[in-house]
């Protein structure tokens, strides 16, 4: 989020290069993701001797590089459209600029949390950046999609679609929680749909 905001807020040379690789990435394919910290990670790699290859961290490492874009990406956005007129208002009712800025991402916080959940729709969903770096073994990198790749790979379809069921209860649960949290525009989240 502090990135997303840095690049509305704050003009510096190379911003609009930035911005343009930010939404790149946000389309960034899961399997590129996984292959690229696979190759940082294995033996031959920058980052070998770490260890750090089918192990839970190097999950975490790929999606992290799969939702930051996305964070950052619609962040920006969500600043960008509230910064014009929000900010002059709040500069001509006597803030600084820094309680300018706070005001504008204040105004934006339903955006940003969208931003959020969309992060973590992908986070939850991945499946190749999560296999690649993981090994889906049993007991350690295991997770529920690559477990679902799997059981379908096996033939154990209602396996498969349980697991999947499962998952789905969870992102709801998450998403539902997250709504109690989150402001919406007009009242109770009942209200808007």
């Amino acid at each position: 989020m502090p990135a997303g905001a840095l690049l509305a807020f704050r003009p510096f040379k190379g911003r609009a290069f930035l911005v343009r690789l930010t939404y790149t990435f946000m389309g960034l394919p899961p399997v590129l993701a996984g292959l690229v910290i696979y190759l940082l990670l294995s033996s031959q790699g920058p980052f070998g001797r770490a260890r750090l290859l089918f192990t839970p961290a190097a999950m975490v490492i790929a999606q992290f590089v799969l939702v930051v874009p996305i964070v950052a990406g619609l962040t920006l956005a969500a600043v960008r459209e509230r910064d014009g007129l929000v900010r002059d208002t709040a500069l001509a009712l006597g803030a600084t600029r820094w309680q300018a800025d706070l005001t504008v991402v204040r105004e934006s916080r339903r955006a940003i949390g969208a931003a959020v959940m969309a992060a973590f729709g992908r986070a939850i969903a991945e499946v190749g950046a999560v296999m690649l770096v993981g090994g889906n073994i049993q007991g350690q990198t295991r997770v529920m999609t690559t477990a679902i790749v799997l059981e379908t790979r096996q033939g154990d379809f209602d396996v498969a679609i349980a697991l999947g069921l499962v998952l789905l209860a969870v992102a709801f649960a998450v998403n539902a929680l997250a709504g109690r949290f989150t402001p919406q525009a007009g009242g109770k989240l009942d209200d808007v749909a």
